[in-house]
């Protein structure tokens, strides 16, 4: 196949799961597609291909917009989408990062082994769901005021350090080290910091999890030691994001942006990628404010890490740094970032906006912590509860193919009302403990939202990236158990 026809929108094939779109109509670029056939066939039922040509439309976007091998529709701007903007004469736009600010998630390392949770998973599922807050609205581990949150915003994991929430290789291990130093806590409006008071260290709802999980298949063995992984060993995955704040920073600087740009909005096919150009006033607060929740989705999921290793400890019995309970790593999902890459003109400053889409960088860029310099960046592709999740390395061809960037997870095949027509929770519950993975959750119809069924193939995911270069496989992980909202 050579070509593929999805409603009126020719791809056509380049080589080996890249798909382009060639510029017409007002696309300033291509638009690129990663995925194979199967999967391809998936994307393109929905208005992911749509939403890719939309994008664009974006003022300074570079070489092509990008959807990754999980793509699916969202608001404005796919999921799974990257665009890499001109820091200097392009744009930013805030649709096209997300409304969940830093949805990411982190893996803890565990020395425990398979053997020695089972029999103790219920145990083990009742006591993290009991420590750890989720579901929609208010209640967070910390609940603290108005200078809380804003110290919150600007330190980001440094924070939690200071009061006792983190240690020195948490922010090692952590991208950013867990802070974004450009974060501007006064661009935050009070009512995104009064949403976040209450939420911090909460899982919230949706596709958002603690799971417990088993490393099952090595591919890497020289990376895999680099990383402090092997077979058999237990690691958690925490999967959340910042909470009604970042939501709220989104719809905030959405909203002003469509009222002070208008004339730029004007040439968008969809005012859900409203954008703000380069230099303005409203790019220059935005970014801020997105950098200050980005932090607050890191103290976010600290909390959680620090609530986790207390759970543990409780339940086994020894303390977390015996259980040798460190961090892996942490990625963030919907962010844009001021990274430099490689275009047409030469080395160019560029917004990278990654929306439900992985950072990648392969070994020796300098962001990569100094841990993993040597080998690459880890990344952790989460897929559905019956399936199981990957890390990979940041792939050596991932900055010339795709602004150093892979998936972020197995990306939806069904819509959440769908999902909930066509699976019952305690159905889905009970077949997942036939296969003895453990669920608890707020309520059956948050499990039938998030059955195995409602997502793509994983693995299919994770073959497209690793064969393309961009995030190589290191490791596979099959869940044990699972909390969510």
């Amino acid at each position: 196949m050579t070509t593929f026809d999805a409603g009126g929108i020719t791809l056509h094939k380049v080589r080996e799961h890249v798909w382009e779109i060639p510029p017409e109509g007002g696309m300033r670029v291509p638009a690129r597609v990663f995925a194979s056939e199967r999967l391809l066939e998936e994307i393109a039922e929905d208005k992911t291909l749509q939403q890719l040509k939309n994008a664009t439309h974006l003022p300074g976007i570079e070489k092509y917009a990008i959807c990754m091998p999980d793509g699916h529709q969202g608001y404005g701007f796919p999921v799974g989408g990257v665009a890499g903007i001109d820091a200097e004469n392009g744009c930013i736009s805030p649709g096209s990062i997300g409304y969940d600010i830093n949805c990411g998630v982190r893996m803890l390392k565990t020395n425990l082994e398979y053997d020695d949770v089972r029999g103790r998973e219920e145990q083990l599922v009742d006591a993290l769901f009991e420590a750890i807050p989720t579901g929609l609205g208010g209640g967070g581990i910390v609940e603290g005021d108005r200078g809380t949150v804003e110290a919150a915003l600007e330190s980001g994991v440094e924070w939690c350090l200071e009061e006792g929430y983190a240690v020195e290789s948490d922010l090692a291990h952590c991208e950013d080290e867990g802070r974004r130093p450009d974060a501007d806590p006064a661009a935050v409006s009070d009512k995104a910091k009064d949403r976040g008071r209450n939420q911090m260290g909460s899982l919230g709802s949706g596709n958002h999890f603690l799971e417990v999980q088993r490393v099952t298949d090595v591919f890497d063995e020289r990376i895999a030691d680099a990383y402090g992984l092997e077979a058999g060993q237990v690691v958690v995955l925490i999967h959340c994001g910042s909470r009604g704040l970042g939501h709220q920073v989104c719809n905030d600087y959405l909203r002003e942006i469509e009222q002070a740009h208008g004339g730029l909005l004007s040439q968008l096919p969809d005012k859900e990628l409203a954008a703000a150009p380069a230099g303005s006033q409203l790019a220059e607060a935005y970014y801020g404010a997105m950098c200050a929740a980005i932090n607050f989705a890191w103290v976010n999921r600290q909390l959680i890490t620090h609530r986790t290793r207390t759970v543990f400890e409780d339940v086994f019995g020894a303390s977390w740094r015996d259980l040798e309970m460190e961090l892996l790593y942490d990625v963030a999902h919907n962010i844009a970032k001021k990274e430099t890459h490689a275009v047409d003109s030469g080395e160019k400053e560029l917004y990278v906006h990654r929306k439900g889409a992985t950072r990648a960088f392969p070994s020796g860029r300098k962001e990569v912590p100094e841990a993993y310099r040597d080998v690459g960046q880890p990344v952790i592709i989460p897929g559905s509860m019956g399936a199981g999740s990957y890390v990979l390395c940041g792939g050596a061809e991932s900055l010339d193919v795709s602004f150093g960037s892979t998936a972020h997870g197995a990306g939806r095949l069904m819509s959440r009302t769908r999902a909930k027509n066509e699976y019952w929770g305690e159905d889905v519950q009970e077949d997942l403990r036939d296969r003895e993975v453990y669920v608890k959750a707020q309520s059956g119809a948050t499990i039938a939202e998030e059955a195995p069924g409602v997502y793509k193939n994983v693995d299919e995911v994770v073959r497209v990236s690793d064969e393309l270069g961009i995030g190589d496989k290191v490791v596979r992980v099959t869940p044990i158990c699972n909390i969510k909202g």
